[in-house]
């Protein structure tokens, strides 16, 4: 990877408690879905004209996670990133780190070169509210949310569903798009889905 290209960027993943009934295949396998963003978003990454640098933290060898990724992900063990133990408050400089979160009340208005930016993975799908607020409010680090407020409406659907949580590649593919674009409508159009209840505003005027 062209050091000239490369931009600061910090995915931290942690493992919650996995909710799934025993038999399952998800309770003899944790992790594996978040094992498959890791793949998609380092894919997306390798092809990005303009790739950030990514370290995967607070991650241990001895893992259900980290297992899983070796089994999910060909070349893992060669993937070009940084892998460790230890967690990004204790990594970076605490003023240097923004926590993306939706609960977050500010919206994301540029990607700063100077700051190292945040998704957390969850390896328990089941949703947890203001789990990455909460983690960001007790080290004192900044937040943001993507600005799907500001650039997107809600759309009608038969469940009436609307959620603003999306997976740690759809986030990475878009603020891979806007960094390269500089257009939110454009990135967040890459990342989220319709099926996520959401439609930009000029798709409605």
């Amino acid at each position: 990877m062209d050091s000239g290209r490369v931009s600061s960027f910090c995915k931290w993943t942690w493992t919650a408690s996995a909710k799934t009934e025993k038999g399952s295949p998800r309770a003899a396998q944790p992790g594996a879905r978040l094992a498959g963003q890791i793949r998609r978003l380092y894919g997306s990454n390798r092809k990005a004209d303009r790739p950030f640098w990514i370290y995967l933290t607070g991650f241990t060898s001895d893992s259900p996670l980290y297992k899983e990724c070796l089994r999910m992900n060909d070349g893992f063990s060669t993937y070009l990133l940084d892998i460790t133990e230890d967690d990004c408050f204790s990594l970076f400089p605490l003023e240097t780190l923004v926590y993306l979160t939706p609960d977050s009340e500010h919206a994301l208005e540029e990607i700063d070169l100077n700051k190292v930016y945040i998704l957390g993975g969850l390896v328990d799908e089941s949703i947890q509210k203001k789990v990455t607020f909460q983690k960001a409010w007790e080290h004192s680090v900044k937040t943001a949310r993507l600005p799907i407020q500001e650039y997107m409406v809600r759309c009608q659907n038969e469940k009436n569903y609307h959620s603003e949580i999306l997976a740690i590649n759809q986030v990475f593919d878009i603020l891979s798009t806007y960094f390269e674009t500089h257009n939110w409508p454009e990135a967040l159009k890459k990342g989220v889905s319709s099926g996520k209840g959401y439609v930009l505003r000029n798709s409605v005027e």
